[in-house]
């Protein structure tokens, strides 16, 4: 599965910006999807999946109620609306696939680590400045 990411830019604080990753190849494969971030000087960190078949969702701590992830399973394309942003959401954005196995149970066991995931984008730079 190859994965392209999009929609990065700069943003102020208390602004809102859509990020998308399009799936491509053997996207069949693909069980669910992720989003993570990593901020300079810092860990990767998980911030959203959802499944392909059963849409269920999750979401990395404290973002649930500013963060809406979504997907379009005919563009095989996955979405993170971001509201209320702020300086410390700052991050590169890297959007993973996984196929756990073609397990739910694998899924949800898995889905908020990195490791569970089989195919990352390349990233899109995500800045918000005050």
């Amino acid at each position: 599965v190859q994965l392209q990411a999009s929609g990065g830019g700069s943003v102020q604080v208390g602004g809102s910006l859509i990020i998308a990753c399009t799936a491509s190849g053997r996207t069949s494969s693909s069980y669910g999807m992720g989003w993570f971030r990593q901020a300079p000087g810092r860990e990767r960190e998980f911030v959203a999946t959802i499944g392909w078949s059963d849409g269920s969702i999750a979401y990395g701590e404290s973002l649930e109620d500013r963060f809406t992830i979504s997907r379009d399973n005919a563009k095989r394309t996955v979405y993170l609306q971001m509201n209320n942003l702020k300086p410390e959401d700052t991050a590169v954005y890297y959007c993973a696939s996984g196929s756990f196995g073609d397990s739910y149970y694998a899924y949800h066991q898995l889905r908020r680590f990195q490791r569970g995931y089989d195919s990352w984008g390349q990233g899109t730079l995500v800045t918000v400045s005050s």
